[in-house]
């Protein structure tokens, strides 16, 4: 039964729907897997819990993560907590799987970004820090790993600010006694939370007491002169630190910072409770032709994500959506803006990471529901009833890593030609052809060059196909749009081969970054696109 239009409205308004960045080894997974705790989605720290079964798995739910303990492919967990429904879009942190990241932030209203309070922004951090800032989406900062002595926490803000340009305000301040964190000062209260340790090495929520600065508790747990300490820190936060300006949060141009601690839990649910309260519901979203409202349009939304194999057993693909406005109608018939194909929208399915179930719960704009998918949806599509519109499509951005692919067994050549279109759908390789010179011989392209380990494995595990790389010297590449002959003549030169990539479109791969350049300069009638044509990075 559809909802009404106000209980539609108050539904979408509750959605909060984000992402985590973060440079690798800032705790981003156990930051995640401390949020699903809290909000009961799992029993304890280390395992995420499916809800209708005895299973486990973590967040990190390929074999090969988990081999490695590395985030490679972006998962969806959701969870309720205090009347939020909660859409988590969990991001690799490694760089060489920054596109599928861009792919999770595209279906995201807003992203945390977790820092190393003993390094502070890294490299990875502000490539994705600049991801965020093109979308314009709020982000929310957590100072992490605060039980290790870091940098000062001051100096870390500054350098915050200087190196990503964007204005930090303290929303909570770390409280420590001998080095050693024992609870955060809660700025929006002028109070103090202090922790117990459980004892568990942070499988569990601590016990925390809030207390005035004043409080005997405090001058005990601190001492005389931590409070002293502490009061010093605070005064000049107020006098040198900047003001809350949620305005600017809100147009991405300042970020609310909290200090803390997601191994031993500490500040932890401090923050996410000012986040759910500052983050934004489901926004209108822009589609070629004017703006949808949320509330005001019929189901749609757009696929941002295409895994296969999640469910080993089925050998199935589900298409991961994100729903842009109005509510889901199982059984009711869409259509794809790519095609003008008819959909039928059955059953979808609610994630917590590799396992899902039937989505019996309400689904509506800020949520993401998975489509069974037989190959009809592709990463960027969209989806939608009533008149046909078209969301902004996920932007492919060029390889920088070329391989010809080889295998030993000749019998096996189906299998790995459903591999790789399988995989080339989801975005973990770029699959090129080059007949006149390769043959049969597929060439495949990554962004990074651990994304070959992950094909290789992943053609092993899931399609039994064995198989070897040849690299080739190649060092980069660019879609090119233009006449014809010109292509071909630029093409043609000295270290450069003219490939085409699984849509058909025109890709020149360049022997080094120099030669790229000077044909970018010498060729003006030929336009190069780091991004596949017809998308957008600013979707």
């Amino acid at each position: 039964m559809a909802l009404s239009a106000a209980a539609l409205a108050e539904e979408i308004r509750r959605r909060r729907t984000f992402a985590i960045i973060s440079h690798p080894d800032a705790g981003k997974t156990t930051l995640t897997e401390k949020l699903l705790l809290y909000g009961g989605a799992i029993r304890s720290a280390g395992s995420v819990k499916s809800r209708r079964s005895d299973r486990h798995a973590t967040s990190d739910w390929l074999e090969m993560e988990q081999e490695r303990g590395i985030s490679i492919t972006a998962s969806v967990l959701h969870f309720e907590y205090q009347n939020f429904r909660i859409n988590l879009l969990d991001t690799p942190g490694h760089q060489d799987f920054s596109e599928d990241t861009y792919r999770a932030l595209t279906a995201a209203d807003s992203a945390i970004m977790l820092l190393d309070n003993r390094k502070g922004v890294e490299v990875q951090t502000q490539k994705l820090f600049s991801v965020c800032k093109k979308r314009r989406l709020p982000i929310y900062t957590f100072v992490n790993k605060c039980d290790r002595i870091g940098e000062d926490p001051l100096r870390l803000l500054d350098d915050v600010q200087a190196e990503l340009g964007i204005d930090c305000f303290v929303s909570t301040w770390p409280v420590r006694r001998e080095g050693r964190l024992v609870g955060v000062y809660d700025r929006g209260c002028g109070k103090v939370w202090l922790y117990e340790e459980a004892g568990d090495h942070g499988r569990s929520r601590p016990r925390a007491t809030l207390v005035h600065l004043e409080s005997d508790e405090l001058a005990t747990a601190i001492g005389s002169e931590g409070v002293e300490k502490l009061s010093e820190e605070i005064e000049l936060i107020e006098i040198a630190g900047s003001e809350a300006d949620f305005d600017a949060v809100e147009r991405g141009e300042a970020s609310p910072v909290c200090f803390g601690s997601a191994l031993t839990n500490f500040g932890v649910d401090v923050f996410l409770e000012r986040f759910l309260s500052l983050a934004p519901p489901p926004s209108p979203r822009e589609v070629t032709d004017g703006v949808i409202e949320p509330a005001a349009h019929p189901f749609s939304g757009f696929v941002f994500k295409v895994q296969a194999n999640m469910d080993p057993r089925h050998r199935d693909r589900v298409a991961f959506v994100r729903v842009c406005s109005g509510e889901f109608e199982e059984g009711a018939e869409a259509v794809v803006s790519r095609t003008g194909q008819k959909l039928r929208l059955a059953q979808p399915q609610e994630f917590m990471a590799r396992e899902r179930t039937h989505a019996d719960s309400l689904a509506v704009a800020g949520d993401v529901v998975g489509l069974l998918d037989r190959g009809n949806l592709r990463v960027g599509d969209t989806v939608a009833l009533g008149d046909r519109i078209e969301y902004p499509g996920v932007p492919r951005f060029s390889p920088e890593h070329f391989s010809q692919i080889h295998i030993e067994d000749a019998l096996r050549r189906k299998h790995l030609d459903r591999g790789l279109r399988h995989l080339a759908e989801e975005g973990t390789i770029l699959l090129l052809f080059a007949p006149s010179i390769t043959g049969p011989i597929p060439i495949v392209g990554a962004v990074g060059s651990l994304q070959f380990d992950v094909l290789l494995d992943r053609l092993q595990r899931e399609y039994g196909v064995s198989a070897r790389l040849e690299k080739l010297p190649f060092h980069c590449a660019r879609w090119v749009t233009g006449p014809d002959d010109q292509i071909e003549k630029v093409a043609n030169a000295y270290g450069r081969r003219r490939v085409m990539d699984a849509d058909g479109a025109q890709l020149i791969l360049f022997d080094n970054e120099w030669t790229l350049r000077r044909s970018m300069e010498q060729e003006k009638d030929l336009t190069f696109h780091d991004v596949q044509p017809n998308t957008s990075v600013d979707a």
